[in-house]
């Protein structure tokens, strides 16, 4: 696996030595990992968490990024079920006692279903809110605890398209509603917290290839999607992490409470 990042060198390190927790890392196809892999090339210590995350998906995580930038990264995975305050707390605590301190979150877990508005179970509806918006904020809570005390720090959350647009390509209402709550969310931390060092911004991407996709749209659906799309592709999972990169570090020093898009032109407003 080469990514593109591989082929471009780095002349700066924006990210030497600083801690970065990224939430829904566990699967070398998703925008967690491309983060990861991005952050520490950057020079990033990493905390990689996820509810699927053992040991042996923290060695795999280790090796691919070893793999891609010649760098053993410095690296810890956890298992956090984020629905849970707690297990978020645990995080939280895990990293500082690793590493003394925390600079950076990045939440991209989230849980995507397709069904019309009618065929919304309540199940379902509980645990897209749960994972997608209840996870972020648990996740948010907890690191800004260490981010208050220490004057400084960000924090971005990946929420998407649907949330602006009302859902219409991958994801029902449920998931769009629970994304347009992490826009919200994400406004209201920088506004509270901006005058105590701390920026928040979202990423909206579109339609980007990871395993988010599988079962939730048909190859001709894929094609129709990307037909409307200026740039004529989906997203990848590196296009996220760019953005990630940009919003993580003083490049983005003075941006808070904003929303960017990636997604390749499909919803120019």
């Amino acid at each position: 696996m080469t990514s593109t990042a591989e082929l471009r060198p780095t002349a700066f390190r924006y990210l030497e030595g600083k801690v970065c927790i990224i939430v829904g890392a566990a699967s070398l196809r998703g925008i967690g990992y491309a983060t990861a892999e991005l952050f520490a090339r950057h020079g990033a210590k990493l905390v990689v968490v996820d509810l699927m995350m053992t040991d042996d998906v923290a060695a795999l995580i280790t090796e691919s990024i070893t793999q891609q930038t010649a760098a053993v990264p410095d690296l810890i995975g956890l298992r956090c079920d984020i629905q849970s305050a707690e297990d978020c707390q645990g995080v939280i605590d895990a990293a500082l006692a690793r590493f003394g301190t925390i600079d950076c979150l990045v939440n991209t877990a989230a849980v995507v279903k397709s069904d019309g508005l009618l065929s919304i179970s309540g199940r379902d509806l509980d645990l897209i809110l749960n994972v997608n918006l209840k996870g972020a904020f648990n996740m948010c809570q907890s690191v800004l605890r260490v981010l208050e005390a220490a004057g400084k720090g960000t924090i971005v959350n990946i929420a998407s398209v649907a949330a602006q647009r009302g859902g219409g390509l991958v994801g029902g209402a449920h998931y769009a509603a629970s994304k347009g709550g992490v826009i919200s969310l994400t406004r209201s931390i920088a506004r509270e917290f901006g005058p105590k060092g701390i920026r928040a911004n979202v990423i909206c991407p579109s339609m980007t290839e990871t395993g988010m996709l599988d079962g939730n749209v048909t190859p001709a659906q894929f094609a129709q999607i990307v037909e409307g799309i200026p740039l004529k592709r989906a997203g990848r999972a590196e296009d996220i992490a760019n953005a990630c990169l940009f919003l993580a570090t003083d490049l983005s020093a003075y941006i808070t409470g904003t929303t960017l898009d990636v997604n390749g032109g499909s919803h120019i407003h």
